[in-house]
């Protein structure tokens, strides 16, 4: 079969045909060079779900987990765009469905249709996320419901694509991670049908958006103490960034943001309407908590043997080897207006309000009376502060750095919305700040 129209030749470099600075890429059954022997694992970053507080309800299983580390690849499995074809029939891309050609289709109406081919880049390694649990996807990401459980099974319905975004990475220092909207499937290609937001590009080449899109936030000033959410971008299939869509899934693009890239910073937000990820970078992570400090403060906190202000039961967290079940019966509470910490007592009902508003007997402020859990994914923490923080009205347990960060960040939602959420069980923040500072009553003796 002949492909028709005007090919155009040669193997232009990846900035030639994308946005200046980026590049795209692939698979994983790409041939490359070798890493070296002896060579230590190189860690790229790690992508981290919100709403699983460090383990899926299910446990963490091959490539559906709740956390992954994108390391070095042995062998290079990146592309990079090289040849453009103008054809007259979308049924010519057939004759590029096949493993050992990748290319990305335009479809722009029945009898006219784009295809970029992809050619092999040894100097970048490709990761795949996406809903598909075929072998090309890496990292099998599910719909994520409030309170960290995740949406599966066949009559499931999910907003998330099978083949949803990538990630390529250099394979030299400084390593740098990009993203890109779409994967590759199953026949290596990425098709864009014709309802598909796609558009030329002032120099003649095609970008495009997906069904739902990827957007992508970037905090102002890193991911540290000092941190503040940025601005909700989306990405395309090109690692272009653009404003918002008016809804998630109309056809208009935004507008282009040249003076930012789809480089991914420590504390990028990811959102692929349905989960949300956070990229950290092994720099960022060494200045987490570990989970041996994490350990450590819910030993203090334990330690200072805090008491129920009425009953005057000792309090303690649960070890996170128990899981998050039903409240132990020294479990803390907490009112979650006020911030005044209890043991579980069964007065103070304001049915009238609803069955779970409580009147706090210290100060008489009604609202939500919740268990108090520790945060256990210490990569969503900002800093190793001391656990003196609860989001409301889930009740889990965090620095406060890191509560008010979470508690000002918006999160999508559905088409259009946006909401701040615990980042831990993925819970609507409420109330007038999202969390609340504890107030314990220490021993009397």
């Amino acid at each position: 079969m002949v492909l028709e129209g005007n090919p155009e030749v040669g193997s232009p470099r990846t900035s030639d045909l994308h946005h200046p600075g980026n590049q795209s890429s692939c698979v994983l059954s790409c041939p490359g060079e070798d890493a070296q022997p002896g060579e230590e694992p190189i860690k790229y970053g790690e992508l981290i779900v919100l709403g699983y507080n460090g383990c899926l309800a299910s446990g963490d299983k091959g490539r559906r987990r709740s956390r992954l580390a994108l390391s070095r690849r042995p062998h290079a499995n990146g592309v990079k765009p090289d040849v453009m074809h103008h054809i007259s029939t979308p049924l010519v891309s057939k004759a590029l469905s096949n493993r050992g050609q990748h290319s990305i289709s335009y479809t722009l109406s029945r009898s006219h249709s784009v295809i970029v081919e992809y050619t092999h880049d040894s100097d970048t390694d490709m990761f795949q996320i996406g809903r598909s649990t075929e072998n090309m996807i890496d990292f099998v990401v599910t719909d994520t419901s409030p309170g960290g459980a995740a949406t599966e099974g066949p009559s499931a319905q999910s907003t998330i694509s099978r083949y949803a975004c990538r990630i390529l990475c250099d394979r030299r220092p400084p390593y740098t991670a990009r993203i890109y909207a779409a994967g590759f499937d199953a026949s290596s290609n990425i098709f864009l049908g014709e309802r598909a937001a796609k558009w030329r590009t002032p120099d003649g080449l095609m970008d495009g958006l997906t069904t739902n899109g990827v957007l992508v936030m970037h905090p102002a000033g890193g991911f540290a103490e000092d941190s503040a959410p940025g601005v909700w971008r989306e990405i395309s299939v090109c690692g272009n960034v653009y404003t918002l869509r008016d809804s998630r899934s109309a056809q208009q693009r935004g507008k282009l943001v040249e003076s930012e890239s789809n480089v991914l910073q420590d504390g990028s937000l990811i959102d692929l309407c349905g989960a949300t990820l956070l990229w950290r970078t092994p720099a960022g992570l060494q200045r987490a908590p570990t989970l041996k400090q994490l350990e450590a403060q819910r030993q203090e906190a334990n330690a200072a043997r805090p008491q129920c202000p009425v009953g005057l039961s000792t309090l303690a967290f649960p070890s996170p080897a128990r899981g998050r079940t039903a409240p132990d019966k020294q479990q803390p509470w907490v009112y979650v207006r006020c911030g005044h910490v209890h043991g579980y007592h069964g007065w103070g009902c304001r049915r009238e309000r609803g069955p779970q508003e409580r009147e706090c007997p210290l100060c008489r402020l009604v609202g939500p009376y919740v268990p108090l859990w520790l945060g256990q994914e210490a990569g969503l923490c900002l800093d190793p502060g001391p656990p003196s923080h609860a989001f409301a009205p889930c009740g889990h347990v965090c620095s406060e750095k890191t509560a008010r960060y979470w508690a000002q960040t918006p999160l999508p939602h559905g088409t259009h919305a946006f909401h701040a959420a615990c980042p831990f069980c993925g819970a609507w923040l409420t109330g007038e700040h999202g969390c609340v500072r504890l107030i314990f009553q220490g021993p009397l003796d």
